[in-house]
């Protein structure tokens, strides 16, 4: 295919060495590369692009390089409909970096006679009215400032509350998100802004609902990242890693995310671009005076309080260091629970488990609900890595009641998890794992709270396991909390490459009460299991007493080898 020409001048900047992106943008480079760029059956159309950059030029401001590459894929689309390749754009990055103003034009243009789609009509929406105005005020004062005989006022009309093509129908407005107050429109574009105050999808979920009655209907999530955590921006940047890594190639989501890659890098002022492309080189005057500006709160962040010193690298460098007060571990090191990072930034490379058999385990279950998903695995403890060796099953009558956004059947092929019929998870499904794991492994305990255990406890004692019972569940989180972020930051948990895992851990709401004890949750009660995660936990309570044995297995081996046995 033509690459369209600002795509390929953008990229050719990052390769000379001339700007600095964030691992996140090198990642979009590598799977624009591997997914986009080499395919036959689309095209930029860079004639309305084109039309694009001159409309908002003449209108509102001139374009930085990483804004023609962006908007560059807005107008990608198949040969054979026309209709755009990305419907989605995830645009994540720091306060100050353009994000309402490159919506402000590219909405504008939307209504315009220039995008040639009849009412094709423009929503924003965010959490309070001034947020959602933000946008539409810019446009509004666009058109304002152009004069009553300019051409932009002979071309829409403009209130306070809409703005309106004289020409083709189209319409621009503002909501708040409250899926109630929602006023229906047939639209063609949405704005989510500042997604990170979103605490779930339902007004996403709403505004969703009411697309692709026009042709070309697109959504743009923009956000800095914020201090709510378990909310919608969480399950968005979860989704937008699966996208980068080439993990969904059926999503056609555009994820452009520009933050910091390490917090060390706040004292490197060049390093900040990758938080603010504004600050690519040669920064304009805008860009200028706003590097200025953050420079001076970094320099007085010595004399402020602690949280000024967190919502700067929030807001200012898009990086805030993951809250354990609410999430059990930061996506990296879940990351690094199968992986490790290559020689190049966006290598990974598999951590290497080590030989499992003749060790001795410790089997953890989580049972919570025979109705959904049931958690199984073992523990086994090498150095001071522990190796978890997992499974699950899901019912599918609730899969068919309840979308997970996630890719159970992906995983199900991959032998992750089973997917059974019936109107309960089976107990034979447990216990035969158990039993098929015991041929390869030591393993004769499990573990498992109470309060599902009566319907195990039999089945598993008659072939011989020893079940350790947890009489209060929510006490051992507390215990076990220092020691499992420990393990998490310390990297001495293996997965390896299990994305089941990383999604049941990901989905982990760490609660503390008021006693500072701490309990884990799931972040949604229906759509973010936790199960396999729960049985870990389980297994880790009792793996010291009991793996402890293992270094005497592996002594004994020795022996024997030397032996020549």
């Amino acid at each position: 295919m033509k690459i369209n020409k600002h795509v390929t001048f953008y990229m050719n900047q990052y390769d000379a060495g001339k700007i600095k992106v964030s691992k996140y943008v090198v990642l979009l480079f590598t799977y624009l590369k591997n997914y986009v760029l080499n395919r036959d059956d689309i095209y930029f159309d860079e004639v309305t692009h084109e039309r694009y950059i001159a409309f908002t030029e003449k209108n509102y401001f001139k374009l930085m390089p990483f804004q023609k590459f962006i908007t560059a894929f807005v107008f990608l689309f198949y040969k054979e409909d026309n209709n755009p390749f990305f419907d989605q754009f995830f645009l994540y990055k720091a306060r100050g970096a353009g994000k309402n103003g490159l919506i402000s034009s590219l909405t504008h243009f939307f209504i315009s006679d220039l995008h040639g789609i009849k009412n094709y009509n423009v929503s924003i929406v965010a959490n309070s009215e001034d947020q959602a105005k933000t946008s539409f005020k810019e446009v509004y004062n666009a058109i304002e400032q152009d004069g009553k005989k300019g051409v932009l006022q002979s071309l829409f009309y403009h209130t306070k509350s809409e703005i309106v093509s004289r020409t083709n129908g189209s319409e621009m407005r503002y909501h708040t998100s409250n899926a109630k107050t929602k006023d229906s429109l047939r639209d063609g574009c949405v704005i989510y802004d500042e997604v990170h105050e979103y605490e779930d999808s339902a007004i996403v979920d709403v505004f969703t609902s009411g697309l692709g009655k026009v042709k070309h209907s697109r959504e743009f999530f923009i956000t800095t990242d914020g201090f709510v955590r378990g909310g919608y921006l969480d399950d968005l940047k979860e989704r937008a890693m699966s996208v980068l890594k080439g993990e969904a190639p059926e999503d056609n989501l555009f994820v452009f995310m520009a933050t910091l890659d390490d917090e060390k890098e706040l004292e490197d002022y060049d390093a900040w671009q990758k938080a603010n492309p504004m600050f690519h080189e040669p920064m304009n005057d805008y860009a200028k005076e706003l590097f200025r500006k953050v420079k001076r709160q970094y320099v007085t962040l010595g004399n402020s309080k602690p949280t000024a010193r967190i919502r700067f690298m929030t807001k200012r460098m898009n990086f805030p260091a993951t809250d354990l007060t609410a999430s059990v571990a930061t996506w990296e090191e879940i990351w690094r629970t199968g992986f490790e990072t290559g020689p190049n930034d966006d290598e990974k490379i598999l951590r290497k488990i080590p030989e499992l058999k003749h060790r001795v385990a410790v089997g953890g279950l989580d049972f919570a609900s025979i109705r959904d998903f049931a958690s199984v695995g073992l523990l086994f403890k090498v150095g001071e890595d522990y190796i978890w060796k997992t499974h699950s099953f899901v019912r599918r009558g609730f899969l068919d009641a309840v979308d997970l956004k996630a890719p159970i059947e992906d995983w199900h092929e991959q032998g992750l998890l089973t997917i059974v019929d019936g109107p309960v998870i089976d107990i034979k499904h447990i216990v035969d794992w158990f039993v098929a794991m015991r041929e390869h492994y030591g393993v004769n305990r499990i573990v498992a709270d109470t309060f599902r255990l009566d319907l195990v406890k039999t089945a598993l004692e008659a072939e011989g396991f020893e079940l350790i019972y947890i009489r209060n569940p929510k006490a051992i989180h507390s215990l076990l909390a220092p020691r499992v972020e420990t393990l998490f930051a310390q990297n001495h948990i293996i997965y390896g490459d299990n994305p089941l895992m990383r999604w049941f851990t990901n989905n982990v709401y760490v609660k503390i009460k008021k006693d500072g004890n701490k309990e884990y949750l799931k972040k949604d009660e229906v759509r973010r299991k936790t199960d396999g995660f729960q049985a870990f936990i389980h297994a880790l309570w009792q793996a010291d007493n009991i793996l402890e044995d293992d270094i005497d297995l592996d002594e004994s081996l020795d022996a024997l080898e030397a032996l020549n046995f």
